[in-house]
């Protein structure tokens, strides 16, 4: 059945052709909703870079037809603009969300046999909504239930013969099994401990840790497993999988996931050091945060982007002065923000990266589970030619009020490039900073 959609602007900033992805039912956006997008086109922002989007498209479809009166859309559907007929062309009639109400409202009277969607990604107005008996939905085109998410790894019982096969030879295939490539994986017999009882690089009781090849076909004996990475060992076997990922140049695109304390961060930037650093595989680091901890107190702050972008890189610069304690000094600098400072390591906010070709570097994405996947994709696509991404990110800890755990980039990101030979993905599922921090991770 058909339906009519009421779109809010932050759908419209979330993704700015949202428009396109409703099938062949009718899309209506309040005029109201242009004015809140008008508000945000002058930000040097990703936002602002969304909003001049939203209105570049709509001037293009304004072009080809009335968008009072509807145009049509691929796939069947229509768009319209919707101005209330006692509204002031140009002025301000009360807070668009009591807007978006009354059109909704409006449009279920005029048309009964039509059912009438509110899509908004606030959760105070679809409670609204709900309130005043109009239904209310979150934009769900890019949702990934977090539930269901590829983990990167997975246990799988084998024969004696089997995993005796795999020690000797340092591969194994196993026809009947489907695996994605880059796909972890702990061999085990079916006479063995429970898991957790101890792994090593090697295994242990009768276990094996072991990774898929590309084609998705073999089991292969890890590649990096011996020696520490910039002074650090792993401490579990998701630790021994993301090392091995973080270290194969051929894998391009590495997400770590895992809640505070399980290591994401300091295996990443470990990796980056040794890469870019110690063997001078990569011309240098550059590691990314958003913004949006300090949200919109950032232009208050004193003194130039550097001074004010100091608290929030405080927490890569504590990493690494953590692994300058362990390996010693780089290039001669012992301190983190002297590391910083001298340009060994890059640290830039994350809207700065739009425009620039990033080659030849060894790039971390910090805190990307506050990312939309607009944004995901904008920072993926500026990666050129000899490169290395990888995404940290922890679902349930958003600081972004317009994504959840199951809308956010970083999860939309693991489930698009799950079966990419040059992608690998690793949950890191045991806290490692402290029992302190891990029990806390768990309990609060």
């Amino acid at each position: 059945m058909r339906k009519n959609y009421i779109l809010d602007a932050n759908v419209l900033l979330h993704d700015p052709h949202s428009i396109l992805h409703f099938a062949d039912n009718t899309v209506i956006i309040p005029v109201g909703v242009i004015g809140e997008i008008d508000r945000f086109k002058r930000e040097p922002t990703d936002r602002g870079f969304n909003a001049r989007a939203v209105v570049r498209l709509l001037d293009s479809l304004r072009g080809q037809h009335s968008l009072a009166e509807g145009m049509p859309l691929k796939g069947g559907g229509r768009l319209r603009v919707y101005c209330e007929p006692d509204r002031v062309p140009g002025g301000r009639d009360g807070p668009v969300d009591v807007e978006i109400l009354r059109v909704a409202h409006t449009f279920r009277q005029a048309e009964p046999d039509t059912p009438v969607v509110i899509v908004t990604k606030d959760m105070n107005l679809r409670i609204r909504a709900d309130a005043a008996a109009l239904r209310a939905e979150d934009y769900e085109s890019d949702h990934v239930k977090l539930s269901e998410l590829y983990s990167g790894q997975i246990e799988l019982t084998v024969s004696p013969e089997q995993l005796a096969e795999f020690r000797q030879k340092g591969e194994l295939t196993l026809p009947d099994r489907g695996f994605s490539p880059n796909e972890y994986v702990l061999l085990r017999t079916a006479d063995l401990v429970p898991a957790g009882a101890g792994e090593g690089p090697a295994g242990v009781r009768g276990s094996v840790l072991a990774r898929v090849d590309i084609d998705g076909r073999r089991l292969l004996a890890l590649r990096q497993t011996e020696n520490d990475v910039f002074g650090i060992r792993p401490r579990n076997k998701e630790q021994y999988f993301a090392i091995d990922a973080l270290l194969d140049e051929k894998i391009k695109l590495v997400t770590l996931m895992g809640k505070a304390g399980t290591g994401k961060t300091l295996l990443a930037l470990a990796a980056a050091l040794q890469l870019a650093v110690r063997r001078n595989r990569y011309r240098g680091v550059l590691v990314a945060r958003p913004i949006v901890p300090l949200g919109r107190d950032l232009g208050y702050l004193p003194g130039d982007v550097a001074r004010k972008l100091e608290p929030w890189m405080k927490p890569i610069a504590d990493t690494l002065e953590f692994l300058l304690d362990y390996a010693g000094p780089v290039k001669g600098f012992r301190d983190g923000e002297a590391l910083i400072r001298a340009g060994v390591v890059e640290i830039q906010p994350l809207t700065y990266i739009r425009g620039r070709n990033i080659a030849n570097r060894f790039v971390v994405i910090d805190e990307a589970q506050n990312l939309t996947p607009l944004e995901v994709k904008t920072v993926i696509t500026r990666v050129g030619q000899s490169a290395k991404v990888v995404l940290t990110g922890d679902p349930y800890q958003i600081d972004n009020p317009y994504v959840d755990a199951d809308s956010n980039g970083f999860t939309y990101l693991v489930n698009r490039f799950r079966t990419q030979a040059i992608a690998a993905h690793i949950e890191l599922r045991k806290g490692e900073r402290s029992p302190l921090a891990e029990l806390a991770a768990n309990l609060l």
